[in-house]
């Protein structure tokens, strides 16, 4: 009997194959042409503007710039002239509220159905900072300029599928495993982010940021391996016909988990010279942030001078407790699931670091996240009908009475038990 097909149990056969895949690859990587990269020599790393923008539009994440007290000393200048009618009705000054919104992928709902049920509470204070990093970027400016676009973030987070995110195919895989740069295309991402933060969004953060407000969003330089925090208000304002282009690029970047969604290339200059610096998600360096917390003395001293209440509120868009799961052994399976562990215990890193920074600088300290109760599993990597339970969830946590917690958990003491 003839072999049809050339069955794999055929030994000559499988050779075949094999060193025609092996051959077909090998092609394949030949022709992956990746974008021309003129990266940044590490001496003027510290030099470097993006180009046509100073350099107020960012700052490294793990520390303030130069100027810094400068800068904080001339805010609270401003913040206590313009609340001068406050201060003589109540004889203080308002507090500050800071809102910092974590990545999460599609755990965003949670994040977003949150603050849809707080605004509807009345309680949602207005943010003198708002952070957003990876998903959190992508909410972070609509609630910056306010509750009035609350429906905005709730069809983003509720009916956006897989197809609106990212495209994939056995092409973009091959391509991503021979020398590219990603498995995915995140055009899709891309041009979502466009058509939602629009030339009057933009105008509207320019506004809040003349107030005195500020929305800073997160991304990963990765040939640096430190975050970088941009201050998306000082673009906005800053008369650059590439402002909003520039916008864009930055949540794009912040969004971008490396090697399933293409990097953001941004064009810097230092000395005359342009060059090109890679991005990708701020998750990499931080799932969640307020501000640096390596701060020079005299900043915080300035603060505690200053009187001011200050309320900081996290949103967590995760579980933090252990999930136990049983697992089919595989290597998809298993990369994955360490994947989900790793950031898991990133991210609660994150939350000690922000809690002690929060006690030391005299900052009240408020966290939500996603609850373990939650048990729904999403089909695809942005499932609606996932999302939409996921969103209702963190909309009734928001009508409660106490849904803030007060520390990350396991800083409180344990019960003491009978010594046998």
């Amino acid at each position: 009997m003839t072999n049809q097909g050339c069955p794999l149990e055929t030994s000559h056969c499988s050779h075949a194959l094999i060193f025609l895949a092996s051959l077909f690859l090998l092609l394949l990587s030949a022709c992956s042409v990746a974008p021309v990269h003129n990266a940044l020599p590490e001496e003027v790393a510290d030099q470097v503007t993006v180009s046509g923008f100073s350099k107020d539009i960012r700052f490294w994440a793990d520390e303030l710039p130069a100027n810094s007290e400068t800068l904080v000393m001339k805010r609270l200048e401003d913040y206590r002239q313009a609340n001068q009618d406050y201060y003589t009705k109540f004889h203080t000054y308002p507090p500050l509220h800071y809102l910092a919104i974590s990545g999460g992928a599609y755990d965003g709902a949670f994040g977003a159905g949150f603050l849809y049920g707080w605004s509807k509470t009345g309680a949602r204070p207005d943010f003198e900072i708002v952070t957003g990093v990876s998903t959190g970027a992508l909410i972070a400016p609509l609630v910056f300029i306010g509750p009035q676009y609350d429906e905005i973030v709730k069809k983003l987070f509720t009916s956006t599928n897989s197809d609106a995110i990212f495209m994939t195919s056995v092409w973009n895989v091959l391509d991503g495993v021979t020398g590219g740069l990603a498995i995915s295309d995140s055009t899709p991402l891309a041009n979502k982010i466009e058509e939602v933060i629009t030339p009057h969004i933009m105008a509207e953060i320019a506004r809040e940021h003349q107030k005195g407000k500020r929305l800073f969003i997160g991304t990963t330089n990765i040939e640096a391996q430190r975050g970088m925090i941009w201050d998306i208000g000082a673009i906005a304002t800053s008369g650059n016909p590439k402002a909003l282009s520039l916008i864009h690029q930055v949540l794009l970047a912040s969004a971008s988990i490396p090697g399933a969604f293409l990097p953001v290339f941004i064009d810097v200059e230092a000395g005359g010279k342009h060059y090109s610096e890679i991005h990708v998600d701020g998750g990499v360096t931080s799932q969640v942030f307020i501000y640096p917390l390596k701060l020079r003395r005299s900043v915080i001293d300035q603060f505690a001078m200053s009187h001011l209440e200050r309320y900081l509120y996290i949103i967590r868009n995760s579980k933090i407790e252990p999930e136990y799961k049983i697992l089919q052994p595989g290597f998809f399976g298993l990369t994955r699931r360490s994947l989900e562990t790793l950031t898991k215990y990133h991210g609660l890193g994150d939350l000690y670091r922000i809690y002690l920074g929060s006690q030391r600088d005299g900052i009240d300290y408020n966290l939500t996240y996603i609850p373990a109760s939650f048990k729904a599993e999403s089909t695809e990597l942005f499932d609606p009908v996932y999302m939409k339970k996921l969103f209702k969830v963190g909309y009734k946590l928001s009508q409660k009475p106490d849904i803030w917690i007060k520390k990350p958990p396991g800083l409180d003491y344990l019960p003491e038990t009978d010594t046998p």
